[in-house]
């Protein structure tokens, strides 16, 4: 993890060009056990399509964006090391 993840973004800007990040939302709104599953849904989302055969989708970006989402998995799992995992883990 080299610098943090709400201070960039893997393909585009189209989420830190704004005010609000929409995970500073969720995470706002969501209880922790929920925040950590959606980021784990994010990363397994990428790590199951890397091999797709689909245009825009698969290959390094999908695992660049898997490792961006990750790195903000440890930071929450960090900030709440009381918090019980996501359902099912």
């Amino acid at each position: 993890m080299n610098k943090d993840p709400a201070e960039y973004q893997v393909g585009g800007t189209h989420y830190t060009d704004l005010e609000i990040q929409p995970w500073e939302v969720m995470e706002a709104w969501m209880t922790e056990e929920q925040f950590a599953g959606f980021l784990l849904g994010c990363v397994l989302k990428r790590l199951a399509r890397y091999n797709a055969k689909v245009a825009g989708k698969g290959g390094l970006v999908d695992l660049l964006k898997a490792q961006h989402e990750l790195d903000r998995l440890v930071i929450h799992c960090k900030a709440h090391p009381d918090a019980p995992p996501p359902p099912g883990l």
